[in-house]
Protein backbone atom coordinates (compact mmCIF):
# COMPACT_ATOMS: atom_id res chain seq x y z
CA UNK A 1 0.00 0.00 0.00
CA UNK A 2 1.41 3.23 -0.68
CA UNK A 3 0.49 6.86 1.20
CA UNK A 4 -0.66 10.14 -0.18
CA UNK A 5 -1.55 14.02 0.37
CA UNK A 6 -3.85 15.51 -1.23
CA UNK A 7 -3.94 19.97 -0.88
CA UNK A 8 -7.59 21.08 -0.84
CA UNK A 9 -8.87 24.82 -0.47
CA UNK A 10 -11.04 24.53 2.40
CA UNK A 11 -13.38 27.21 1.02
CA UNK A 12 -13.90 24.78 -1.96
CA UNK A 13 -13.92 21.60 -0.59
CA UNK A 14 -13.13 20.97 3.08
CA UNK A 15 -12.27 17.39 5.20
CA UNK A 16 -15.34 18.40 6.81
CA UNK A 17 -17.30 18.16 3.72
CA UNK A 18 -15.85 14.93 3.15
CA UNK A 19 -16.88 13.89 6.14
CA UNK A 20 -20.36 14.61 5.29
CA UNK A 21 -20.32 13.27 2.15
CA UNK A 22 -18.82 10.20 3.08
CA UNK A 23 -16.59 9.65 -0.10
CA UNK A 24 -16.47 12.40 -3.25
CA UNK A 25 -14.81 12.01 -6.62
CA UNK A 26 -11.19 13.99 -6.65
CA UNK A 27 -11.09 16.66 -9.35
CA UNK A 28 -10.00 19.45 -11.44
CA UNK A 29 -6.09 18.74 -10.75
CA UNK A 30 -4.65 20.12 -13.65
CA UNK A 31 -0.78 19.36 -12.96
CA UNK A 32 1.01 17.16 -15.10
CA UNK A 33 3.07 15.82 -11.64
CA UNK A 34 0.25 15.43 -10.08
CA UNK A 35 -2.11 13.71 -12.59
CA UNK A 36 0.74 11.05 -12.74
CA UNK A 37 0.66 11.09 -8.85
CA UNK A 38 -3.35 10.61 -9.55
CA UNK A 39 -2.50 7.54 -11.58
CA UNK A 40 0.15 5.71 -9.52
CA UNK A 41 -2.76 5.63 -6.72
CA UNK A 42 -4.28 2.09 -5.81
CA UNK A 43 -7.91 1.09 -4.17
CA UNK A 44 -7.34 1.01 -0.73
CA UNK A 45 -3.85 3.25 -0.75
CA UNK A 46 -4.67 6.03 2.42
CA UNK A 47 -4.20 9.52 1.56
CA UNK A 48 -3.80 12.76 4.41
CA UNK A 49 -6.05 15.70 3.00
CA UNK A 50 -4.20 18.67 3.96
CA UNK A 51 -5.92 21.97 4.11
CA UNK A 52 -4.06 24.82 2.20
CA UNK A 53 -4.73 28.71 2.43
CA UNK A 54 -4.65 30.09 5.56
CA UNK A 55 -5.61 26.84 7.86
CA UNK A 56 -2.20 24.68 6.14
CA UNK A 57 -2.58 21.87 8.15
CA UNK A 58 -3.08 17.83 7.65
CA UNK A 59 -6.79 17.62 8.74
CA UNK A 60 -7.86 14.02 8.36
CA UNK A 61 -7.45 10.20 6.40
CA UNK A 62 -8.96 8.92 3.39
CA UNK A 63 -9.01 6.78 1.26
CA UNK A 64 -9.02 5.61 -2.60
CA UNK A 65 -12.04 3.97 -3.40
CA UNK A 66 -11.56 3.99 -7.13
CA UNK A 67 -8.68 4.18 -9.12
CA UNK A 68 -7.54 7.04 -11.60
CA UNK A 69 -10.13 7.73 -14.65
CA UNK A 70 -10.54 10.36 -16.89
CA UNK A 71 -11.76 13.55 -15.46
CA UNK A 72 -15.37 14.29 -16.61
CA UNK A 73 -15.02 17.78 -15.57
CA UNK A 74 -11.94 18.29 -18.28
CA UNK A 75 -13.09 18.91 -22.45
CA UNK A 76 -9.18 18.03 -23.03
CA UNK A 77 -9.39 14.56 -21.95
CA UNK A 78 -5.74 14.50 -20.41
CA UNK A 79 -6.89 14.45 -16.74
CA UNK A 80 -7.27 12.05 -14.46
CA UNK A 81 -9.69 11.99 -11.30
CA UNK A 82 -9.85 9.02 -8.43
CA UNK A 83 -12.84 8.67 -5.95
CA UNK A 84 -11.98 8.62 -1.99
CA UNK A 85 -14.16 8.40 1.23
CA UNK A 86 -13.43 9.69 4.60
CA UNK A 87 -11.80 7.14 6.82
CA UNK A 88 -11.19 9.48 10.14
CA UNK A 89 -10.59 13.37 10.96
CA UNK A 90 -7.20 13.71 12.88
CA UNK A 91 -7.60 13.71 16.31
CA UNK A 92 -4.61 16.93 16.50
CA UNK A 93 -4.09 18.73 13.07
CA UNK A 94 -0.60 18.37 12.07
CA UNK A 95 0.41 22.51 11.11
CA UNK A 96 2.79 22.87 7.70
CA UNK A 97 4.98 24.44 10.32
CA UNK A 98 5.30 21.52 11.92
CA UNK A 99 5.85 19.51 9.37
CA UNK A 100 8.99 22.29 8.22
CA UNK A 101 10.25 22.11 11.86
CA UNK A 102 10.28 18.17 12.39
CA UNK A 103 12.73 15.70 11.19
CA UNK A 104 11.84 13.50 8.02
CA UNK A 105 9.09 15.79 7.40
CA UNK A 106 10.86 18.59 6.18
CA UNK A 107 11.83 16.70 3.36
CA UNK A 108 8.37 15.86 1.92
CA UNK A 109 6.59 17.66 -1.16
CA UNK A 110 4.58 19.51 0.84
CA UNK A 111 7.72 21.54 2.57
CA UNK A 112 10.20 21.46 -0.48
CA UNK A 113 7.54 21.34 -3.95
CA UNK A 114 4.19 23.48 -2.07
CA UNK A 115 2.88 23.63 -5.20
CA UNK A 116 2.47 20.38 -5.79
CA UNK A 117 -1.16 19.45 -4.81
CA UNK A 118 -1.16 15.72 -4.99
CA UNK A 119 1.73 14.13 -3.32
CA UNK A 120 3.22 10.88 -2.30
CA UNK A 121 4.17 10.38 1.80
CA UNK A 122 6.49 7.76 2.58
CA UNK A 123 5.62 4.92 4.84
CA UNK A 124 7.92 6.59 7.41
CA UNK A 125 6.68 10.26 6.80
CA UNK A 126 3.38 8.56 6.84
CA UNK A 127 3.41 6.66 10.69
CA UNK A 128 5.30 9.67 11.88
CA UNK A 129 2.44 12.32 11.16
CA UNK A 130 -0.37 9.53 12.64
CA UNK A 131 1.99 9.29 15.68
CA UNK A 132 1.75 13.06 16.11
CA UNK A 133 -1.90 13.08 14.86
CA UNK A 134 -2.10 11.11 18.21
CA UNK A 135 -4.92 9.06 15.44
CA UNK A 136 -5.25 5.17 14.95
CA UNK A 137 -5.76 4.31 11.26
Amino acid sequence: MSHWLLKTEPEIYSWELLEQDKKTMWEGVRNYQARNNLREMKKGDLVFIYHSGEERMITGVARITKEAYDDPTSSEGKWLVVDIEAVTPLVRPVSLEEIKNTYLLNIMPLATHPRLSVQPVTEDQWNLIIKIAKTEV
